[in-house]
């Protein structure tokens, strides 16, 4: 039997009693850093045989688990946080696992992008989680343009020295004008919740330095980002149109931020040098 058990994501106290009763009764650990694992058991009181598994070693590690496995271990997969496979090598583990006929079950437990969300004040009927964005510029680009016209709340994982980056490349892509929300240091003594624009929340970090691992929350697109986009011309109408309605440059802008889904200081830009 594997069991998939949900860690905490900060606070100690969150692990489960089932959590603590199935850690102290398997034959064997699996988790990505036994150093970090060990200190979350020590705390327990937990006794138990740490095997390493993770992203770098799924490949050899999990062979040897599937292995074990068969023979009859009880074996325990724990993530550094959180619940495993959420953006984490545990998917590929449950996979074999399927494959070979073994029995899998989940001891749940916290999940980052989901206290994110209830706490981000966003729409949490309908929700898409991305998680990390891919670092190669294609395929980040790729994920972006999908994240740009997904109409539901959607769910981001980002490290500290990358979140002003992703912040940017969300405005690049028009995502400027956006709700969202960062939140660092989950369920932790220092947990805090940054609400506001993509460009405010940005300005905010350029101030403040990020610290600490961050669930980026962002509003989903309008519901007008599913209609056929507009040619150069007819964006040029629709600016001359509201210019002759007496709208000033600013205006202009907001308005069709709104509207498009598309950075407010990018349409400002756009709006002056057509009108100039």
């Amino acid at each position: 039997m594997l069991y998939l058990v949900g860690t905490p994501i900060g606070n100690m106290q969150d692990l489960s009693p089932r959590a603590i009763e199935v850690l102290s009764h398997v034959d064997l650990v699996a988790c990505e850093d036994t150093r970090r694992t060990g200190l979350l058991l020590a705390h327990f009181g937990i006794s138990a045989k740490l095997v390493s598994y993770h992203e770098h070693n799924k490949a050899s590690s999990g062979s040897k688990l599937i292995a074990r496995l068969k023979e009859g271990a009880q074996i325990a997969l724990v993530s550094d946080a959180g619940m495993p496979s959420i953006s984490d090598p545990g998917e590929d583990l449950v996979k074999l696992c399927i494959e070979e006929g073994i029995e899998v079950t989940a001891v749940p437990g916290p999940v980052a992008g989901i206290t994110a969300l209830v706490l981000s004040g966003m729409d949490t009927r309908h929700y898409y989680f991305e998680g990390f964005l891919p670092v190669e510029t294609k395929e980040r680009k790729e994920r972006l343009s999908v994240v740009a016209e997904t109409s539901v709340t959607t769910i981001l994982y980002e490290a500290p020295h990358r979140l002003l980056k992703t912040l940017s490349d969300l405005s690049a892509a028009g995502m400027g004008e956006r709700r969202i929300s960062a939140c660092r240091e989950l369920t932790k003594k220092y947990e805090e919740v940054i609400r506001g624009t993509v460009e405010e929340v940005t300005a905010h970090f350029e101030e403040v330095p990020p610290k600490g691992e961050f669930v980026l929350v962002l509003e989903g697109a309008p519901k007008n980002d599913a209609k056929r986009k507009l040619s150069p011309e007819e964006r040029r109408n629709v600016i001359l149109d509201l210019e002759s309605k007496g709208l000033s440059t600013k205006d202009i802008a907001k308005t069709l931020a709104l509207e498009w889904g598309e950075s407010k200081k990018a349409l400002y830009d756009e709006v002056l040098e057509m009108i100039k």
